[in-house]
């Protein structure tokens, strides 16, 4: 069946818009002109075959779809085995997400692909089992507990400038490796009390950088309506990769069930959430739903991270008027005779830049859910059973929504526009019930390793390789961002 037809756009009144800013187009390098547009892939034509959006679906969701929703308020994709629904209209978004999330579940079709590493994590379970691992999982990332992982998140990051002083120079860098490395770390350190080179750490960052590469975002079972019973057939790789990761994540957590009966168990995060029982039932998790529950922290922890703090450092390296002031900050901030939680209070330009960073590349492109009884789109029926698709990708971009939507402007936030946007369009994390219970985490992290970075090294762009977003488990550059880094005098 053709596609041709699939992205129908419907004006309204009823579309929630962001005021435009009337600021002049000035940015911090003092000769009033925007910076370079940040890349972007290049989208699909609007007709294709099925099978050709099939297959471009499968190699990467972002350039898969085209240019007009970019545009639209509510787009419909039509094949033969489903039909969804991609909103963009602010107030659909809070429908789904916020006024009524019971009403639109996860989808399970979102789960085939992550099946064989996350199980029934709580990022793609619904219902009473989701409640009930939130209400666990939940204290752990709750008032003070943010504040108690920032000795680790900071030391993280001293052993990240360690590594990366070893790398100035010439000679170019791929970054995303960096931000991965670092990411891992933190990961490691605040929910193990463990650094990355513990060798059972180690190797699981090895197994998942190979996961990740062996993953597709999309598995057949997502397309096609299949019974449980018929294979989904993962690739032998993702397979593989999945079952060494979950084999180290159960050897960590088993060791730690016995460090907590003996009372020698460190208080960080897994030791929280694994003493926290559910205040409805009084039961803890056992052994292999923690294994689901870290797999996805690892995954949402470190992905969010990885690939956030990678995009920022090169829009930094593509904006040095910003990355001068932002080094600036960092100097003026940090300190390394005390470090203390309060300084993150300062970081105020490294986390607008982290935030656009997010806004631009949000590593969750989109959000999958159903629709359980019918509905009303904007005038359209919408049936039970219908998959509707957030993509914060396009929200951050939307043309009717903001300011210079491809464009690099950490200082969008201070404007009428960026505010209002911020409000109503603006959900790296999600919003609602569903947030991420870790976005406190991610927004303290990546302004720290993004400040700890930009105070001691200079970062330049690699002629002739100007990264392509794609989504893989996140949105991550195709071929690698690459940067030259030389030592901040």
């Amino acid at each position: 069946m053709s596609l041709s037809d699939a992205g129908q756009d419907r004006d309204g009144a009823g579309a929630a818009r962001c005021p435009v800013s009337h600021a002049p187009d000035a940015d911090p390098r003092g000769h009033g002109e925007r910076g370079p547009v940040p890349p972007k892939p290049i989208p699909r034509p609007d007709k294709v075959s099925l099978l050709r959006y099939l297959k471009l679906f499968r190699q990467d969701i972002l350039s898969a779809q085209p240019a007009r929703l970019y545009r639209a308020w509510m787009a419909e994709f039509r094949t033969p085995f489903f039909r969804s629904y991609m909103c963009n209209d602010p107030a659909l978004v809070d429908l789904v997400l916020k006024t009524r999330p019971k009403d639109f579940p996860k989808s399970d079709r979102i789960r085939e692909g992550l099946r064989p590493l996350l199980r029934d994590s709580v990022f793609v379970t619904n219902g009473e089992t989701w409640a009930r691992q939130r209400r666990i999982i939940d204290p752990a990332f709750e008032g003070g507990r943010l504040r108690d992982t920032f000795p680790a998140m900071w030391q993280a990051g001293l052993a990240c400038v360690a590594r990366l002083g070893m790398k100035t120079g010439a000679e170019e860098i791929e970054i995303e490796e960096e931000t991965s490395h670092v990411a891992a770390d933190v990961i490691f350190r605040t929910l193990f009390s463990i650094p990355i080179e513990h060798e059972v750490a180690g190797a699981v960052f090895h197994e998942f950088r190979a996961h990740q590469r062996a993953s597709p975002v999309v598995n057949l079972g997502a397309f096609l309506p299949l019974p449980r019973w018929v294979p989904r057939f993962h690739s032998r790789a993702t397979k593989r990769t999945a079952a060494r990761i979950r084999r180290l994540i159960e050897g960590l957590t088993t060791a730690r069930a016995a460090e907590i009966a003996a009372g020698t168990a460190p208080d960080d995060l897994v030791t929280k959430i694994m003493t926290t029982p559910d205040p409805q039932t009084g039961a803890c998790f056992d052994t292999s739903e923690m294994v689901d529950q870290v797999a996805i922290f690892f995954l949402a922890g470190h992905e969010t991270s990885a690939s956030s703090l990678g995009w920022a450092l090169y829009l930094l390296a593509q904006n040095p008027g910003w990355q001068d002031r932002v080094a600036a900050e960092a100097q003026h901030v940090l300190d390394d005779e005390s470090p203390d939680f309060s300084m993150l209070s300062g970081l105020k330009l490294s986390r607008a830049v982290f935030r656009e960073a997010m806004r631009l590349y949000p590593p969750v492109p989109m959000f999958v859910r159903e629709a359980t009884r019918g509905e009303m789109f904007r005038d359209r029926p919408v049936a039970p059973g219908a998959q509707v698709v957030i993509s914060p990708w396009h929200l951050h971009r939307h043309e009717r929504l903001w300011d210079n939507p491809d464009g690099f402007d950490p200082g969008r936030w201070e404007t009428e526009n960026g505010r209002a946007c911020l409000r109503n369009a603006y959900i790296p994390f999600s919003t609602g019930p569903r947030v991420c219970p870790g976005a406190g985490f991610a927004m303290a992290e990546g302004p720290l390793l993004l400040s700890m970075i930009l105070r001691d090294f200079r970062l330049e762009t690699a002629a002739g390789r100007e990264p392509v977003p794609v989504a893989h488990l996140t949105v991550r550059s195709a071929e690698g961002i690459w940067l030259r880094l030389s030592a901040r005098t």
